[in-house]
């Protein structure tokens, strides 16, 4: 909690051309943003999702599966989900001001 996620999503979808407000999913679970070149990102926080079979039942399988980005927040809930080659990226607090992004 905290340690930046929704900024580091917020900062890859402005570099990727998103004109529209980057926020975090976390009550609609799923958010779709269009890129300027047309393509679909998909920003899911899934915090407050139980299991993967709840992940399931809000489409987040559907997102995975679409060949379009998926930046998930809290990917650690649908490891069984997951397709393989999977980038995982960590932000953790490094101080007040600074963070340790380590990629995977």
């Amino acid at each position: 909690m905290g340690a930046g996620k929704t900024t580091f999503i917020k900062a890859i979808c402005t570099e990727w051309g998103v004109r529209d407000a980057v926020s975090s999913p976390t009550f609609s679970i799923i958010n779709p943003y269009q890129t300027q070149k047309g393509t679909i990102i998909y920003h899911m926080d899934l915090y407050r999702v139980k299991d993967e079979d709840e992940a399931i039942n809000a489409g987040i399988e559907d997102c995975l599966l679409s060949g379009n980005t998926c930046l998930i927040e809290w990917p650690d809930k649908i490891p069984g989900l997951l397709p393989p080659g999977t980038l995982f990226i960590s932000i953790e607090p490094a101080g007040t001001t600074t963070r340790k992004i380590t990629i995977k």
